[in-house]
């Protein structure tokens, strides 16, 4: 398979040899059987760093945008992702968001792990954002354990808007950090016929598993909604 082979042989060992980046708590990760893997998003690396540390396969869902790009580039690109086991994910909302969510569940119902970040796009200052309740969706249709995520560090090794993570943004002993909180279970909210309720409660006690594990400043707002904003007018932002 294309994504172990690149993984194991190819990726993590340069990684491991240029950055040494530090892994805590990866016997919390199930060796096997389905589980969510729960992650706060700070940088393009965490798409590098967070699957090295896991000895198992990693399915993500991945911004449709990956997939859709025009002529033989788009199509390679598309099928590039498709390979390392990238799942088009549609953000827009509604029936489209529902079936891509759809198709990250038939991986957890094939006993896989998926990788998910919560907050739905990369935080543009560090903090950690509000969650969107799709990984909630996820946990009531499955069933399956969440395990809680913090990436610490990736933003400094590639900074928003940096092609590539590089050794020489680490300095003074730093090192990226990748820590796995313990499982959560929300098997005794499945249930519940207040559904949107359940999925808000859940989606919210993942996010702060996730700021426990990473000590970001949380923010009660979502990071695409901010993002917006300072596009509309870049003065209000930090």
């Amino acid at each position: 398979m294309v994504y172990m082979f690149l993984k194991d042989w190819v990726v993590a060992p340069f990684v491991n040899l240029i950055f040494r980046p530090k892994v805590v708590g990866a016997e919390n990760v199930p060796t096997s059987g389905p589980a969510i893997l729960a992650s706060n998003h700070l940088s393009a690396a965490d798409h590098i760093f967070m699957p090295i540390a896991v000895q198992r396969q990693i399915f993500f869902l991945a911004k449709s945008d990956y997939f859709t790009g025009k002529g033989l580039k788009g199509r390679v690109v598309g099928e590039f992702f498709r390979a390392i086991n990238q799942i088009p994910m549609d953000r827009s909302g509604g029936k489209k968001s529902a079936a891509s969510l759809s198709a990250g569940g038939k991986k957890l119902a094939e006993g896989e792990l998926l990788g998910i970040y919560p907050e739905g796009t990369r935080s543009h200052d560090g903090r950690l954002y509000k969650g969107k309740i799709g990984v909630a969706k996820l946990v009531l249709e499955s069933g399956a354990p969440v395990v809680p995520i913090a990436m610490i560090g990736t933003d400094v090794v590639q900074p928003l808007g940096t092609p590539f993570p590089a050794p020489w943004r680490q300095k003074n002993g730093f090192r990226v950090t990748t820590i796995f909180g313990e499982p959560l279970d929300f098997s005794d909210l499945r249930q519940r016929s207040d559904e949107r309720e359940v999925a808000r409660r859940i989606t919210d006690e993942i996010v702060e598993a996730i700021q426990k594990l990473s000590d970001q400043e949380y923010v009660d707002a979502y990071a695409a909604d901010i993002k917006r904003e300072l596009a509309k007018d870049p003065g209000t932002g930090r």
